[in-house]
C-alpha cells in the first residue's frame, strides 16, 4: 500500500490498511509504488476511547459546579461560536437544568428539615435562567448562521473540486499532453490540497476519481529522473520532519492532545508526496512505531481513568452503605438527631470529595445516595412533628395550671389556697416540657401568681413572719448537725440521721423566698450522707448477695440472672427517659434550676443501681464459673477391668 492514497475526509484516522498502485512510465522511476497491507498499522485500531467517550470524560472532569461557571462558559464560547460543538452546548445546558434541579432538591431539604411539608413546598425562581438562555439561543443562532455559511462553502469547495478532475483529465489526454501540462497540473493538484471541506456523502468517491486521474496523469508523464529525485528528496525531509515531530510527542505530558496531534501529522503525511522506493518503507515504518507509542500512551490514560472512576464507585457505595446502616429508630430526644444530622452532613461532604463514577453508574449511585438521605431527613422531620405536639400539648396543660393560679392569687383564705397552690406547683412538676421560645413566659406567669399570694399571705400574717425566722434558724442547726455527722464518718449514723430529718420535718414554714436555699442546703448534706452510706451499704448488700448466690444451684442462679437482666433494662430505660426530659429543660430560670437538680440526683442514684446489679451479675457469672471448674475437676467412677476384678477375687 502506498500511505500517500487515502482520501482527505479520513483526517481523524491513521492510514487505512487498502492496497493502491500507481502506473508511471518508468517502472524503474516510478514515483508511486506498492506497497503490502502488513506494513501497514492504523491509529483508530489501536485506540480504544471514541472520541465521542473522549470529549464525555474530559466534560466530566472540568464540569462546571455552580450555574454561573456554566453561564461563564457560555460567555467564553460566544466569543468564537464557530469553534463550539453542538454536543458541548447541549452538555452545558443539561449540566446548568441538573445543578439548578440540585439547588431546587436542596432547597426543599431544607424546607422540611425546618418543619415544613414537602407538599408546601415552592422553588423559587430562577434568576440566572433568563441570562443563560440569552447567551444559549445567541450561540445557537451564530452556529445555525455558520453552519449554513459552511454548507454553501462545502458546496462551492464540491463543484471547484470537480471542476479540478475535469481539468486534470483533460491535460493528460496523452504523454505528450501530460509532459507539457506538468506544471499546470501541478498548481491544480497544490490548489486541491488548498480545498477542505466538502459534503461528507461526496467526499470518498471524490477521492477516488481525483486519484484515478491522478494516477492516469502520471501513467502519460514523461518526466525526467532528475526532476523525480528531487520531488523525492523534498518529500523525504517533509516525511522525516513528522517523523522527529511524532518521536517528541512520545514524551509529552499530556497523551490526549499528543494523541489528537498525531492525527494531524498522519494526514500531512497521506497528503505528502511520494519518496524512493528503497526508503519508503524505512521512513513509514520510523513513522509507525512512534504513532504505536503515542496510541498506547493515549490507551492506557483512559484505562488509568476508568480505573478511577471504579475506585471512585468503591468509596461512594461505602458511603452509601454507611448512611443506610444508621438505625433511624435509635434516636430518642433533640440531641441524638442533631448527632446524627452531623454525621450525615460529614458524610454528605466526603461525597463531594470524591470524583466521577463510570457514566453508567454515575447517575444510579448518586440517586441511591440521596434516596437514602431524603429518607433520613423525613424521617428527622416526622419526629420533630411529634415533638412539636407533645410540647404543645404541654403548653396547654401548664397555660391551665397559669389561670389557675392566676384565680387563686387574690384569695385570703391563706390555709386552704397555700394547699391549692402546693398542689399545683406538684402538678406542674409532673408535666413535660414546652417549646424554649415561651418557657420562660409560661414560668413567669405561673410563678408571679403563686409569689403575689404567698407575698400578701406574709403581709396578712405579720406574726407569723418571726415563727418563719425562728423556722429557718432551727432548719440550720439541723444542716449543721448533719454536717458534723458528715465529717465525723458515716459509720453507724442512720439512725441520727433519721431523728434530725425528723426534726426537720417537724419544723413549720420558713420565709417564702428562704425555702428554696435552706432546702438547698439541706438537700446537698443529706445527699452527701446517703452517697457515703449507700457505698457502704452496697458493699455489704453485694458481699451477702454472693453468699447467697453461692449457697444457690445452677437453675437458681440463672433465674436470679435473668431478673438482674430485666432489672438492668428497666434502670436504663428510666434513665434514658430522664435524660431526655433533661434535655428540653431551661435551667435559666429558678424553677428549671430545682427541677433540673432533682431529675440529676435521680440520674445519678439510678446510675449508682446499675453499678449495684452489674456487680451482681458478675457474681453470678463467676458463681457459673466456680460451679464448671468444680464438675470439670470431679473424678469419674473408676472402670473395674477383669484382671483388677480376679484379683480381687
Amino acid at each position: 500500500m502506498d500511505e500517500n492514497k487515502l482520501p482527505a475526509s479520513e483526517q481523524t484516522q491513521a492510514v487505512d490498511a487498502t492496497e493502491t498502485t500507481a502506473c508511471t512510465p518508468d517502472a524503474d522511476n516510478a514515483a508511486i509504488v506498492k506497497t503490502t497491507p502488513e506494513a501497514v498499522e492504523t491509529t483508530s485500531e489501536q485506540a480504544i476511547v471514541t472520541p465521542e467517550e473522549e470529549t464525555e470524560q474530559q466534560q466530566e472532569q472540568n464540569a462546571p459546579t455552580s450555574k454561573l461557571e456554566v453561564i461563564e462558559r457560555l460567555k467564553t464560547l460566544s466569543e468564537n461560536p464557530e469553534d463550539v460543538k453542538r454536543s458541548e452546548l447541549e452538555w452545558l445546558k443539561q449540566t446548568y437544568y441538573r445543578l439548578r434541579n440540585a439547588e431546587v432538591v436542596a432547597a426543599r431539604e431544607q424546607f422540611v428539615a425546618d418543619g415544613g411539608q414537602a407538599d408546601d413546598f415552592m422553588p423559587a425562581p430562577d434568576a440566572d435562567e433568563s441570562t443563560f438562555k440569552q447567551i444559549y439561543e445567541e450561540i445557537r443562532d451564530k452556529r445555525a448562521q455558520l453552519a449554513a455559511e459552511e454548507e454553501k462553502e462545502k458546496q462551492d469547495n464540491l463543484k471547484r473540486k470537480l471542476e479540478i478532475i475535469e481539468e486534470i483529465k483533460a491535460k493528460s489526454t496523452s504523454a505528450e499532453e501530460a509532459d507539457k501540462n506538468f506544471e499546470a497540473v501541478k498548481q491544480l493538484m497544490a490548489e486541491w490540497k488548498t480545498i477542505t471541506l466538502v459534503p461528507a456523502e461526496n467526499a470518498t468517491e471524490l477521492w477516488k476519481n481525483y486519484q484515478l486521474c491522478v494516477d492516469h496523469f502520471y501513467d502519460q508523464l514523461h518526466l525526467n529522473h532528475e526532476a523525480r529525485m528531487y520531488d523525492f528528496k523534498k518529500n523525504l525531509e517533509i516525511k522525516t520532519r513528522l517523523c522527529e515531530e511524532a518521536e517528541k510527542l512520545m514524551e509529552a505530558a499530556d497523551p490526549v492532545a499528543a494523541f489528537h496531534h498525531l492525527q494531524l501529522l498522519h494526514q500531512e503525511y497521506r497528503e505528502s508526496g511520494p519518496v524512493a522506493k528503497e526508503q519508503r518503507e524505512e521512513i513509514w515504518t520510523r513513522f509507525k512505531a512512534a504513532s504505536t507509542v503515542i496510541n498506547k500512551r493515549h490507551q492506557e490514560h483512559f484505562v488509568a481513568l476508568k480505573e478511577k472512576e471504579e475506585e471512585n464507585l468503591q468509596k461512594k457505595t461505602a458511603l452509601c452503605e454507611k448512611v443506610e446502616s444508621l438505625d433511624l429508630n435509635a434516636p430518642k430526644t433533640f440531641a441524638d438527631w442533631d448527632k446524627l444530622t452531623k454525621t450525615i452532613i460529614e458524610l454528605q461532604a466526603e461525597w463531594k470529595t470524591i470524583g466521577f463514577t463510570p457514566k453508567k453508574m454515575n447517575t444510579k449511585i448518586f440517586e441511591r445516595f440521596r434516596a437514602t438521605c431524603d429518607h433520613f431527613f423525613r424521617r428527622k422531620a416526622e419526629f420533630f412533628k411529634g415533638l412539636r405536639e407533645s410540647l404543645a400539648a404541654n403548653l396547654e396543660a401548664k397555660t391551665k395550671l397559669a389561670e389557675m393560679a392566676e384565680s387563686l392569687k387574690e384569695s385570703t383564705d391563706w390555709n386552704e389556697t397555700s394547699k391549692r397552690l402546693v398542689e399545683l406547683q406538684k402538678q406542674w412538676k409532673e408535666i413535660g416540657p414546652v417549646a424554649h421560645k415561651v418557657s420562660d413566659e409560661i414560668w413567669a406567669r405561673f410563678n408571679d401568681a403563686c409569689n403575689y399570694f404567698f407575698e400578701h399571705k406574709n403581709a396578712a400574717t405579720g406574726d407569723q413572719r418571726k415563727v418563719e425566722e425562728e423556722n429557718l434558724a432551727k432548719k440550720n442547726e439541723v444542716i449543721e448537725s448533719l454536717q458534723k455527722l458528715y465529717e465525723a464518718g458515716v459509720e453507724g449514723i442512720s439512725e441520727q440521721v433519721h431523728d434530725l430529718q425528723e426534726q426537720w420535718n417537724a419544723i413549720g414554714h420558713v420565709p417564702f423566698r428562704k425555702k428554696d436555699k435552706i432546702y438547698k442546703k439541706y438537700r446537698e448534706i443529706c445527699d452527701r450522707i446517703y452517697k457515703e452510706l449507700h457505698v457502704s451499704v452496697r458493699r455489704r448488700s453485694i458481699e451477702n448477695f454472693r453468699k447467697e448466690v453461692a449457697e444457690k444451684g445452677e437453675d437458681e442462679i440463672s433465674k436470679e440472672r435473668r431478673r438482674l437482666r430485666n432489672a438492668l433494662e428497666a434502670k436504663q430505660a428510666e434513665i434514658k427517659n430522664y435524660e431526655t426530659n433533661l434535655s428540653f429543660f431551661n435551667s435559666k430560670s429558678k424553677a428549671g434550676d430545682s427541677l433540673v437538680a432533682e431529675i440529676t440526683r435521680k440520674i445519678e442514684r439510678l446510675r449508682g443501681d446499675l453499678e449495684d446489679i452489674n456487680e451482681k451479675l458478675k457474681a453470678t457469672r463467676v458463681q457459673n464459673k466456680k460451679q464448671s471448674v468444680a464438675e470439670d475437676m470431679t473424678p469419674a467412677p473408676a472402670v473395674e477391668t477383669e484382671a483388677e476384678a480376679t484379683q480381687q477375687a
